[in-house]
């Protein structure tokens, strides 16, 4: 198939606009992933609906970005990622503008639809930070950009609060999109036209297979805990993802022009990469999600510090800097620490800080501190991982591979929250408050998680020095 040549951009005479543009996108998405969490209840009294109706603000993003991420990564690889950006950036701005003026929760959630299609953006960052930087130069912006998406994924918490008591939750899109439309504006014309494509055509019937085993799983793993985990509707969820994710497997290693190339992802660096991936995000998101719900749990519950969201927010900023700190570390110190041992390294700060969490939470201090080496932890090995990837794979298939990857986080983070979450809520009493015991417990938990992801990095070969 022949691609025609977009019309030429000006490009700059650096790549620091570039990258500024593509972190602010990024970064801005990954904002909306934890930007909701609390003022659900807000959301939930203003639009009328129930606890169970407002959680599908977060469930339906989830999956439209699940679904997305890597069929417009792949589609960024095949047509240009110059384009596939600025489609996803609309994508984001539409959405962000029907959530600001929804009035009812049905309208909301077709916003937070639409808003999940951005999820793209970050393979096809990625993959044009490789098509644009010298070589030598990827490593350190990948871990950069690596550190923007980690933080953003949590400022959200820091942010929800303020926004939210000063200007009203409907800024909580509003905001987003202002900084979507002036980067997509940007973006246009500074962001240069891709130099590598792969070309093909879109595998229609693989896209469908990839859509329905990713809602079959991360639906049920969401509302478990609601339907019933042993219930029909949970089993069949299941069921339906493991037949479907089968026939999915099957017809890509069969198709001549596969959507996720089977045999890249066979390759060893990526299949032990993304299998540390799934261990990384059960517990950087699960930590994410209740580290706040602690730290806002009155004192007289036996733990907790009886915080308001904004000050919880801000409890959590030493772990959001410690993020950046680690991100930024990755590519400057890869050439004396290579990515498989920060990979391991970062998953070692991981089962620290979870056990810092777990067993030394009497002060918010403490909590400040075990969030600092947790965050550190993330910072490093996230962009770790992501850098595996990037230096793995073949440069047009890019999008694809960090796409997954990116997914594979998501179904771990996914597995990890429901996870805690049982745990958590099962030591419930009368009063409906978990214990402290059962914090503990979850925690020590993820640290567990994080021991298995120190022992799978070791996997990861070294081969050619790129690890």
């Amino acid at each position: 198939m022949t691609l025609t040549s977009a019309p030429p951009v000006v490009r700059p005479r650096t790549t620091s606009l570039v990258f500024t543009l593509l972190g602010l996108g990024a970064g801005t998405f990954a904002m909306l992933q934890s930007l909701l969490s609390p003022v659900l209840p807000t959301l939930q009294h203003d639009l009328g609906t129930t606890q169970a109706g407002v959680s599908w603000v977060l469930i339906a993003w989830l999956l439209s970005a699940s679904v997305a991420t890597p069929i417009l990564g792949r589609v960024g690889d095949m047509i240009g990622k110059h384009r596939a950006l600025l489609v996803v950036l609309g994508a984001i701005a539409v959405g962000s503008l029907v959530a600001a003026l929804a009035p009812s929760i049905g309208v909301m959630v077709v916003g937070r639809i639409i808003q999940g299609l951005g999820g793209a953006i970050y393979p096809i960052s990625f993959g044009i930070i490789r098509d644009e930087y010298p070589a030598h130069r990827v490593p350190r912006a990948v871990g950069a950009m690596s550190s923007v998406i980690a933080v953003g994924g949590g400022i959200g918490t820091v942010l929800a609060g303020p926004i939210s008591d000063g200007l009203g939750w409907r800024w909580l899109f509003g905001i987003p999109l202002l900084l979507v439309l002036a980067i997509g504006a940007l973006a246009a014309r500074f962001v240069p036209t891709s130099p590598v494509r792969s070309g093909g055509r879109i595998n229609w019937a693989a896209g469908a297979l990839l859509a329905v085993w990713l809602v079959a799983l991360l639906l049920p793993l969401s509302l478990g805990s609601s339907w019933g985990w042993l219930s029909g509707r949970t089993l069949g969820a299941f069921a339906l993802a493991a037949v479907s994710f089968a026939a999915w497997v099957t017809l890509e290693t069969r198709s001549a022009n596969p959507l996720i190339d089977m045999r890249m992802m066979r390759q060893r660096a990526v299949w032990t990469t993304n299998l540390v991936a799934l261990l990384f995000g059960a517990a950087m998101f699960a930590v994410i999600t209740f580290l706040p719900q602690f730290i806002q749990t009155p004192p007289s519950a036996g733990y907790g510090f009886g915080s308001s969201v904004t000050v919880a927010g801000l409890l959590v900023l030493p772990t959001l800097a410690a993020m950046a700190v680690g991100g930024m570390a990755s590519g400057p110190i890869h050439h004396v620490v290579g990515f498989r041992a920060q990979l391991a390294y970062g998953s070692a700060l991981l089962l620290v800080g979870c056990l810092g969490f777990a067993f030394w939470h009497d002060t918010a201090w403490q909590v400040a501190l075990g969030g600092v080496v947790f965050g550190l932890g993330l910072g490093l090995a996230y962009a770790a991982m992501t850098s595996v990837i990037v230096h793995t794979v073949a440069p047009a298939m890019t999008g694809a591979a960090t796409g997954m990857n990116t997914n594979i986080r998501t179904i771990g983070g996914a597995i990890g929250t429901a996870l805690v979450s049982a745990i958590i809520t099962g030591s419930a009493g009368e009063t409906g408050t978990p214990t402290a015991t059962g914090y503990t417990t979850a925690f020590a938990t993820l640290a567990a998680i994080a021991a298995l992801g120190v022992v799978l990095s070791l996997l990861i070969p070294t081969a050619r020095g790129r690890t």
